[in-house]
């Protein structure tokens, strides 16, 4: 297979309603998807978010990075796979999700041309999987009114963003809805950087004298505060799991041999790709520490991808943040894995098994 051609498509759908996090807030998903095609008729597609606020990426610079990417694939052969990986890693730096979209377009192509489902040439089996849903920072009363609605749909875990104005403030929130979940239900908070150590550690400490059962709470501090992260860590009984502390493999590895958390969050926006993915979670691996993968909110295709990374690091992939479908009222996407809000079953087609 020869690529002969990179293109990229904006894709644009309309959320159920407002994402709203400590750090933005987003009326309507805008991806990018990157389609390359090779010239006996096959195509590879990735997607990938902008969140300027984390990756550093705009729509402007991100095709920018698949306009450079260009020069250096087209013309290649797929099956020159290690070295057109090799060519995205390191032909440019940062752009991270740039390089998870042009890399699963590649991953997606490489697993049509040996016939399989991506997660197999990965080396997965798993293909059913349940995710959690994100109850967006708003008021104290709609935030109750969305997880309401979370456990009609039959959601088992639920992701509550916080980071208001302040601690006591999400104290309340966290507490009004915690008296409306039934004890099956799973509660993740997520502060997105939003907080100090002492902060973090006044809310956990308010939970647990309410005996409110929390699983995790992602990201309190900011993203270069390890130690924040391991004073936390050591002075509470919630655990703790890094988001935007972890952008690759070296940072799981400073994070992990610091001690500084609990659980890592690997998103493939937010890392890279596949490759770095799954480098990540066998890192966590040796350390005996479980992963989330997790979104940026994104589409049908990277919350494909995520799944096909998810079935083949299942063992150490342990819970699942890839709600992005779920918070989409429509979309033009065929084919690819079956959504029913928290329910996901993989495709068995090949490749990623999307079509656009």
């Amino acid at each position: 297979m020869i690529i002969e051609s990179i293109e990229t498509r904006i894709f644009k759908a309309p959320l159920k309603t407002p994402f709203k996090t400590a750090l933005r807030t987003v009326e309507a998903l805008e991806d990018v998807i990157v389609i390359i095609r090779t010239k006996n008729g096959f195509f590879g597609v990735g997607e990938g978010a902008t969140p300027a606020v984390i990756t550093g990426e705009t729509i402007g610079s991100f095709i920018a990075t698949i306009e450079h990417f260009k020069a250096h694939l087209i013309g290649r052969c797929v099956e020159d796979f290690n070295a057109l990986l090799t060519i995205v890693e390191k032909s440019i730096l940062h752009n991270s999700s740039a390089k998870s979209a042009i890399e699963s377009s590649l991953y997606d192509l490489r697993a049509k041309s040996l016939n399989l489902p991506l997660y197999k040439l990965l080396g997965g089996t798993q293909i059913e999987f349940r995710t959690d849903i994100t109850i967006s920072l708003d008021t104290t009363q709609k935030m109750v009114s969305d997880s309401q609605e979370a456990l009609k749909l039959g959601y088992e875990a639920l992701k509550i963003k916080i980071g208001s104005k302040s601690v006591k403030e999400d104290f309340q929130k966290v507490l009004a809805i915690s008296s409306i979940l039934p004890n099956r239900i799973a509660l993740r908070l997520d502060a997105n950087q939003a907080y100090t150590p002492k902060e973090t550690l006044w809310l956990l400490n308010a939970l647990e004298k309410k005996s409110i059962d929390i699983e995790l709470i992602e990201q309190p501090v900011k993203y270069d505060d390890i130690m924040g992260l391991k004073f936390i860590k050591e002075r509470t009984l919630t655990p703790v799991l890094a988001d935007e502390a972890v952008f690759s493999a070296k940072d799981a590895i400073k994070l992990l041999e610091a001690g500084a958390t609990d659980y890592l969050n690997i998103k493939l926006a937010k890392c890279g790709g596949i490759t770095e993915a799954l480098k990540i979670a066998d890192i966590a691996n040796m350390y005996n520490v479980k992963c989330m993968l997790g979104c940026m909110l994104e589409g049908v295709v990277a919350i494909n991808t995520a799944l096909h990374v998810a079935s083949a690091r299942a063992n150490i992939i342990t819970m699942l943040d890839l709600d992005g479908v779920a918070l989409l009222k429509s979309h033009d996407i065929i084919g690819g894995a079956l959504f029913d809000e928290s329910y996901i079953r993989l495709s068995d087609k090949i490749g990623l098994g999307v079509e656009i």
